[in-house]
């Protein structure tokens, strides 16, 4: 059993706020997996998650008693707009497997999916005191890729070939990320931060973000072998 002490109630960034989910978030779980986009991008089905199946994913994997997931929210309206979570958590080895969906397709490319990975991660090596990060993308989600690729994440394997998609196949890429690289990329966003605050310039930094993860344009972040963002 997951002891949920372990996870925060809120956690807060410049542009997006990771809290628990309430049971009324059921609503929008129902729009999102019902999308045959995200079910492109997240499932290994091409067809969208049924009813009965998002209901029991919901109950399970979002609100149940062991589920590590954080709604994302807006943080300017504070709308609900997607689901980041961990699964399969190895405290004795310091790992854990990321999941997350960016549900809401108008706020995709706007840098949500990003900012709630750093948040998730920023948590995993801090107060988790976790060594390793994992995720499973589909080769064709390259927003996706991009995206973890700016979080820290590597390229570390692939099923070649085990994705059926738009008449052809495709691979399935294994990522991760450890603390040491997390620990890095951060020591370099600050230098980079402080020489363009010395050069007088903005940060100007396109960020599609990441909105499909595996479950998650979406984004499909994959975890547990299927993630839905849980």
């Amino acid at each position: 059993m997951v002891d949920r002490s372990w996870f925060p109630e809120t956690l807060v960034g410049d542009r997006t706020v990771l809290r628990r989910h309430v049971p009324e978030n059921l609503a929008a779980f129902r729009r999102w997996y019902a999308d045959p986009e995200i079910a492109r991008l997240a499932r290994y089905q091409e067809a969208p998650m049924r009813p009965d199946e998002i209901e029991r994913f919901f109950a399970a994997r979002v609100v149940g008693s062991a589920s590590l997931a954080l709604a994302v929210h807006d943080r300017a309206t504070d709308r609900l707009i997607g689901s980041c979570a961990f699964s399969q958590l190895d405290g004795g080895n310091g790992s854990a497997l990321y999941h997350i969906t960016i549900g809401e397709k108008d706020t995709w490319g706007r840098g949500h999916g990003t900012e709630a990975t750093r948040l998730m991660l920023e948590h995993a090596f801090g107060p988790l005191g976790l060594h390793r990060i994992a995720l499973f993308v589909f080769e064709f989600n390259e927003r996706a890729i991009r995206a973890y690729r700016r979080c820290g994440f590597v390229v570390e394997g692939r099923a070649r070939e085990s994705i059926w998609r738009d008449g052809r196949w495709w691979d399935e890429l294994a990522m991760s990320v450890l603390e040491s690289d997390w620990r890095r990329l951060r020591s370099s966003d600050a230098e980079s931060v402080q020489d363009q605050a010395a050069a007088g310039h903005e940060a100007a930094r396109a960020d599609e973000g990441v909105e499909v993860g595996d479950a998650g344009g979406g984004v499909s972040l994959r975890g547990s072998r299927r993630g839905a963002s849980g």
